[in-house]
């Protein structure tokens, strides 16, 4: 998946992660950002990266995510190899 493909999928799972109002809630606790933060920092590959660590946490979001978009199950997690900071990402 190139960085590009991988802003789109990151860019697809922010918006879905704004309709979903507790994970919101959650992903604004563990990131730090403000809801008003969200549309300008949309454009930042590390914080993309971030939320992509976010939804990748929990199996249940991620089969609901990409059946939302009609995605591969395994795309959320190759996104996020792509954005910057993968080499830094560790499941332990």
């Amino acid at each position: 998946m190139t960085p590009e493909q991988a802003e789109i999928v990151a860019i697809q799972s922010l918006g879905w992660l704004v309709t979903q109002d507790d994970l919101l809630s959650s992903f604004l606790a563990v990131s730090g950002a403000g809801v008003g933060e969200l549309k300008q920092r949309a454009a930042d590959p590390v914080f993309l990266a971030s939320v992509l660590e976010f939804l990748t946490s929990e199996d249940a979001w991620v089969r609901t995510f990409c059946d939302a978009f009609g995605l591969a199950y395994d795309a959320p997690l190759r996104a996020r190899y792509a954005l910057p900071g993968a080499e830094m990402f560790h499941w332990t």
